[in-house]
């Protein structure tokens, strides 16, 4: 029997289908114009829709589009780049190159004044019921997690979920998510003999909307925790953005502390981006956050927690555009010599929106819980064909065929 490893992955920070049966599918790659380099977590998006999709971490994307009349224009915006329109003039469009070229800062008049980078922050919170939703939504989204050993995966698993979220003036244990259709695939050798299992899935990753939820991160009361340094301007669909810096002063008794950069709307103070890492200084303090439950003689080790966390606007509001979390650890068993390393990937992209539910909330009874393991529960709702005509993250080329290496060898050990 597998011996496995629990992981409660957090941070401390105290739709039904909207799509039509026939789209329009368009795929392809972004890169960089100048030099060819593919960009990672691009923003793939339909005008006037609440449409849309992120680019993998090799630049490729796949978006499905409702049947329309066309051409429809297809938007591709990413950090530091000019956002590109593409017009969409047939039903399928495959292996497209889109091409973005560096965005460039304009300012209308030169106004020397001070950045006080810890004011910029403040301001930003303080005009969060301004800039962000206030009211309810119904998301269609589609999560993934998968973990490796080594660079071998052992286990990959991923969902189509509904999101019901709440007002941003609200708290975040009224958010519920539930699971619509979904798949895994998991190692089969008996060498693999530590599994790795998430708790709460895309509960975790929607609570990771840290303007909502700010806590010990971007919380008014922590604030003095941090150092607040400008790092400099930069373009984010095509508005220009303080790019501020902030690291620990010092360490918290009972929670985490971070590090990384907030992306903020030069004129209306929203933050569009956030990058950021758990500070490792106190590891038994990461440890007894994020490590549920281990078997006896196992010695777990944390490396790093990364995260990113995007906003999309639309109109004159933000809404919860993509979450991404990686966390690295190392495991040895007690006198064992050397230990193996693992790294394990959550991440949820909103692919649609509902502004007005006609249904309200989700059932508590059809949610699913912070307790649940999405890999446990995810072939309940499997449907070979139900990936056809809804937007997902594009596998990599090592995952996708880590998919197919995995269903050979599960199908041959059937």
């Amino acid at each position: 029997m597998k011996r496995i490893l629990y992981l409660f992955f957090i941070m401390c920070l105290c739709l039904q289908g909207l799509m039509a049966q026939q789209t329009i599918t368009v795929s392809g790659i972004v890169k960089q114009q100048y030099n060819n380099r593919t960009l990672e977590y691009v923003n793939v998006y339909v005008p006037g829709t609440h449409i849309g999709t992120i680019t993998n971490a090799d630049g490729e994307f796949t978006i499905k589009i409702p049947n329309r009349s066309l051409p429809v224009t297809i938007e591709f915006s990413h950090l530091g780049y000019a956002t590109k329109q593409f017009e969409v003039t047939r039903q399928t469009m495959e292996d497209q190159e889109i091409l973005l070229t560096p965005g460039v800062i304009v300012l209308n008049e030169l106004v020397v004044e001070p950045i006080n980078p810890s004011r910029i922050v403040e301001r930003a919170m303080n005009n969060v019921k301004k800039n962000y939703s206030m009211e309810a939504g119904m998301y269609q989204a589609f999560y993934r997690e998968f973990a490796q050993k080594r660079r071998k995966y052992i286990n990959i698993s991923e969902a189509v979920v509904d999101v019901f979220k709440t007002p941003y003036s609200q708290e975040m244990d009224r958010d519920r998510v539930r699971v619509q259709k979904g798949r895994r695939m998991v190692s089969p050798k008996v060498s693999d003999t530590l599994n790795v299992k998430l708790e709460g899935g895309p509960v975790i990753a929607n609570s990771m909307d840290v303007v909502k939820t700010p806590g010990s991160l971007l919380g008014f009361d922590y604030m003095h925790v941090y150092q607040y340094d400008f790092k400099d301007f930069v373009i984010l669909n095509d508005r220009l953005h303080f790019a501020i810096d902030f690291r620990p002063r010092g360490i918290l008794e009972d929670e985490l502390v971070y590090r990384g950069t907030l992306y903020i709307d030069r004129e209306s103070y929203a933050i569009s981006r956030i990058e950021f890492s758990t500070d490792m200084s106190d590891r038994e303090k990461v440890t007894n956050v994020m490590l549920r439950r281990k078997p006896p003689g196992l010695r777990f080790r944390p490396q790093s927690l990364d995260y990113l966390v995007t906003y999309r606007k639309d109109g004159d509001k933000y809404y919860l555009n993509y979450v991404r979390a990686e966390l690295k650890f190392s495991c040895d068993w007690k006198r064992k010599l050397f230990a193996t390393n693992f790294t394990v990937v959550s991440e949820l992209v909103m692919t649609d929106r509902e502004d007005a539910p006609p249904h309200g909330n989700i059932p508590y009874r059809e949610s699913f819980t912070k307790s649940q393991v999405l890999s446990d529960k995810v072939q309940d709702f499997y449907d070979e064909k139900f990936w056809e005509d809804y937007n997902i993250i594009e596998p990599t080329e090592s995952l996708e065929y880590a998919v197919q290496r995995l269903k050979k060898a599960n199908d041959k050990s059937e």
